[in-house]
């Protein structure tokens, strides 16, 4: 299938309650939040995982949807094999531009998270380039400030003699958010998707698939109750787009209800759109 030919701008709305949806390691893995304004932040790199971990669940062993982000080899090792396939000579240090080029065409046809979200190739002794993805992500930040709390937790199950001769339980502690609303802003590039990687419509709305159901399998007790909640999505009608992407996102406002003091619930928020587009750009609601 050939590339994308339009433009993309999407918004993900989510919500935590009682989780940690993005623990920050600075800050004893507490939820990270902005410390001026208690705002609560969700990296990119956290949400790009999520979106791997359901493409790798979804499409096992399919060829053309690998991961190459992931924990099970070297990233240099993975280089090495894709020089290997090709029958390329290893070892050169990316001396051979073409070498290198053709590499990263053979990284971006069968891994799917480079396809989408690029990747830096260049080490190593058999490097595969750099690849700008036409994916990108934005930090997503809740609509309102977030209260980061830690529970106390006890635990009976002890790790050796020496903790065991120290009484029956230990105490530790458990980072939440008791609610938080937010929202992540992302961009479709068409114009990188045909020059770079080739990600077409397939990937595209893998993409959107992988988004709806990236909390749904990675439940987990620290992450607490993690849905999301809305997909909008603003397509162009060419490659290059009709509007800045930041007059699509404000069409998009999300607000707590009047009679809300500490919202605690998706139903606190109200959504407010304006379904009056520029001219050549759709509002598409995937969920």
């Amino acid at each position: 299938m050939t590339a994308i030919n339009n433009r993309y701008e999407f918004l993900m709305v989510f919500d935590v309650e009682n989780g940690n949806p993005n623990g920050d390691p600075d800050a004893g893995n507490m939820p990270r939040i902005d410390p001026e304004t208690s705002i609560g932040i969700v990296t990119d790199v956290c949400l790009k995982r999520k979106i791997r971990n359901f493409v790798e669940l979804y499409k096992e062993g399919e060829e053309g949807f690998n991961i190459l982000i992931k924990t099970d080899k070297a990233l240099n090792t993975k280089f090495k094999e894709a020089y290997n396939e090709l029958g390329l000579k290893t070892g050169q240090k990316g001396k051979n531009v073409d070498d290198v080029k053709n590499a990263r065409d053979f990284i971006c046809k069968n891994y799917y998270d480079v396809r989408t979200f690029g990747a830096v190739m260049s080490t190593g002794d058999d490097p595969c380039g750099i690849v700008r993805g036409p994916v990108q992500i934005n930090f997503a930040k809740s609509a309102d400030p977030v209260f980061a709390q830690d529970i106390t937790i006890t635990r009976q199950a002890k790790t050796d003699e020496k903790r065991m001769e120290k009484g029956e339980t230990e105490i530790g502690k458990k980072s939440i958010v008791p609610y938080g609303l937010y929202t992540a802003e992302g961009y479709v590039s068409a114009m990188l998707a045909q020059k770079v990687t080739g990600f077409d419509e397939n990937d595209l709305e893998l993409l959107w698939m992988s988004i709806i159901n990236m909390f749904e399998h990675d439940r987990s007790a620290a992450r607490g109750k993690m849905t999301l909640r809305k997909l909008f999505v603003f397509k162009h009608n060419n490659v290059l787009g009709n509007a800045p992407a930041n007059v699509l996102f404000e069409k998009i406002s999300i607000a707590k209800k009047d009679d809300v003091v500490v919202p605690r619930k998706f139903s606190d928020y109200t959504i407010n759109i304006d379904k009056n587009m520029p001219e050549g750009v759709e509002l598409i609601e995937k969920l």
